[in-house]
């Protein structure tokens, strides 16, 4: 099956992030290795881009909120467990033999 988020195709769990965020990733985590200069202009970048879109932080808690209420079955399978049958220690009150 595939899947379309206004026109573009999403084929893994990052581009549906990089479609519901309109950035890639990479822009707000960064990336392994990189040098402090690629870092201060990635950074420069996303303050930016959030000046420009002041809604971003709540639209992304509000995607992340939707998909943890989608997935929440499988992110939180919590069972409970049954409790042991209840087991009484002797009392170790009373005469000496």
């Amino acid at each position: 099956m595939r899947a379309y988020i206004g026109g573009h195709q999403a084929v893994s769990v990052n581009d549906f992030i990089e479609l519901a965020l309109g950035t890639p990733v990479e822009l707000w985590l960064g990336e392994e290795g990189e040098t402090s200069e690629e870092q201060a202009a990635r950074l420069d970048a996303a303050r930016d881009i959030l000046a420009d879109n002041p809604e971003l932080p709540d639209d992304v808690a509000r995607i992340a909120a939707e998909v943890i209420e989608v997935h929440a079955p499988g992110l939180f399978n919590v069972v409970p467990l049954p409790r042991p049958a209840g087991r009484r220690r002797a009392s170790r009150k009373g005469a000496a033999a």
